[in-house]
């Protein structure tokens, strides 16, 4: 038997288009309705992904020295400082907020409530970025009571991890 090239190369053409078409191409959010956070995110295999390192507040008041409490605020505000701070970064590489589909925020004990971690500064600030009216989206999270950050006048860590359209 004879070989037939162009018989050969529909073959390969069609198997190609099936493997490149047979994905959505979409991100895929599993939500969880009464729920600020998705149960879990898919990714297509031919999206590219942004992943940040933990990701910190600015200082408030960079004239204050270490160990004063109003150099980088409480929980609350560490956290809006740090979300404001991953829309720059994200911004560098052509993405937003509505990109990010997972994240993993560490959260330190706050002198200010306690010496305990402030879950709920840390969900305030995040309801103010995510699954709200300028941005819907919800994102697969985990929110993490560490003993201490790095740095002891911090309170908030961030990760994300966002999807290239």
């Amino acid at each position: 038997m004879k070989p037939r090239p162009l018989l050969y190369f529909l073959s390969v053409l069609v198997l190609a288009l099936i493997f490149i078409f047979s994905g959505s191409g979409k991100v895929e959010r599993f939500d969880r309705p009464d729920s600020s956070i998705l149960k879990g995110v898919k990714v297509p295999s031919e999206k590219d992904l942004y992943l940040a390192s933990g990701i910190v507040a600015y200082p408030k008041n960079e004239d204050l020295p270490a160990g004063n409490r109003e150099r980088f605020g409480n929980t609350y505000e560490q956290s809006v400082s740090a979300l404001k701070r991953i829309e720059e970064y994200l911004g560098e590489e052509g993405l937003s907020l509505k990109d990010v589909v997972a994240m993993k925020v560490y959260v330190a004990p706050d002198p200010l409530n306690d010496n305990r971690p402030d879950f709920d500064g840390w969900f305030k600030a995040y309801s103010e970025f995510f699954n709200n009216e300028e941005n819907p989206n919800k994102v697969a999270r985990s929110t993490i009571g560490v003993y201490t950050l790095v740095n002891p006048d911090m309170f908030v860590e961030i990760e994300v991890r966002a999807v290239y359209p």
